[in-house]
């Protein structure tokens, strides 16, 4: 008796799809789910204005999602055809990076200071080293980066590189750019041409 009651339960519960594809549930379906994701990334947009203008970018980019944590407000985009990941961090008055520190050769250090804050959280940062230095254009300015790789453990890509560059602002505040992929997968050209579009 069982058995029957539940092979009676499948069948109904067949119908009630088939049921609701023929009257256009699968297109309702789609169109809210199409609704939520467009709505959710122009919300996205909407709060990225605050840290800059993205509206220069191509359509090879897609701000993905900003967040505020720590008192820090941040934006993060994806260059769709690679995956590769672009964060712009504004942060104010309490700046983790500024560009004085590229003057004087302090980057390094301040960085491992910064990832050992989170030794024992689900974010870690290991092996982080900088390989070289160069200059890129970001908000209307030329601004000094570094190149590193590091080793991301918790998270299933691993070896990352990419590079840490700081823009002071007029309003004396500083956003903190990072461009990062998995090593061999990092590419400086789409990093410079994201950046030179942000004002």
């Amino acid at each position: 008796m069982g058995c029957f009651k539940k092979i009676l339960q499948i069948i109904i519960l067949a119908l009630a799809l088939i049921g609701f594809i023929s009257i256009g549930g699968k297109d309702l379906v789609i169109n809210l789910y199409n609704q939520y994701i467009s709505s959710s990334k122009e919300a996205a947009l909407e709060k990225a204005k605050k840290i800059g203008d993205f509206s220069q970018l191509s359509e090879e980019y897609t701000i993905d999602k900003t967040a505020s944590a720590f008192g820090y407000q941040g934006v993060l985009a994806e260059h769709d055809a690679t995956g590769q990941k672009m964060i712009i961090v504004e942060t104010g008055k309490k700046p983790i990076l500024t560009q004085n520190d590229f003057k004087n050769g302090t980057v390094e250090t301040k960085m491992q200071d910064f990832f050992g804050k989170f030794k024992y959280k689900a974010l870690q940062v290991d092996d982080f080293k900088v390989i070289k230095q160069g200059k890129m254009n970001a908000f209307n300015k030329e601004v000094p980066y570094v190149r590193f790789t590091a080793k991301i453990n918790k998270l299933p890509i691993g070896q990352v590189g990419g590079i840490i560059s700081a823009v002071d602002t007029d309003s004396h505040e500083t956003k903190m750019l990072i461009s990062l992929n998995e090593n061999k997968k990092y590419s400086q050209l789409i990093t410079d041409e994201f950046f030179k579009k942000v004002k």
